[in-house]
């Protein structure tokens, strides 16, 4: 694996592999917060825009991870395509999207993916299926199929990277490891022992 000076190019490149292998989901990411006892806890999320400022994902603000996230920003995002041996772990403080993006974002998810956004209150108890079902219906009969606009507690996040790292299976668990890190505005990086 020869290093590249750009790892949002470097990114995009290895991300642009894992979408032509045709496997689902290629935008899954683990994402790592902490809790304000600073105990860590991930989930699987999906990546929905990256760019040179950041890695963009969404939720409900009031989820377990969005309080861990708004009350601390410090954040962890790993990706892995088995398919082709590689691994990108990104580190960062996550910032809320603007409300057009979320606007805009929001527009382009299913009608049902919409109500669940209002009926879901994402990380508390539920009693059983059924209970989660009615909110649905009457989130349904709410907006009786007209327009459904985005909820105040359902935006995004993006990671403003202050690493990132890339990895790439080697035989002989001889792997290689190359870090990006933030300094003074400018990339730079080094090779690491795997």
């Amino acid at each position: 694996m020869s290093v590249q000076r750009d790892p949002i190019a470097w990114f995009r490149e290895i991300f642009d592999q894992a979408k032509a292998t045709g496997m689902e989901d290629p935008n899954a990411m683990v994402l790592s917060s902490v809790d304000a006892d600073g105990a860590p806890s991930s989930r699987v999320v999906l990546l929905k825009d990256f760019d040179d400022s950041g890695f963009v994902f969404y939720t409900n603000y009031e989820s377990r991870k969005g309080r861990e996230i708004l009350a601390n920003p410090r954040v962890c995002l790993n990706f892995y395509w088995r398919e082709l041996g590689r691994q990108v772990r990104v580190r960062g403080l996550a910032e809320p999207v603007s409300d057009e993006e979320a606007d805009a974002y929001f527009a382009t998810r299913s009608r049902t993916s919409r109500l669940g956004a209002w009926a879901s209150q994402q990380s508390q108890p539920l009693q059983n299926r059924g209970q989660l079902m009615a909110r649905v219906a009457k989130f349904e009969a709410k907006f009786l199929g007209g327009r459904i606009p985005r909820p105040p507690h359902w935006s995004g996040f993006r990671v403003v990277p202050s690493s990132i790292e890339f990895w790439s299976a080697g035989t002989f668990r001889l792997h290689d490891r190359f870090v990006f890190e933030k300094l003074a505005g400018k990339w730079a990086s080094t090779r690491l022992y795997p």
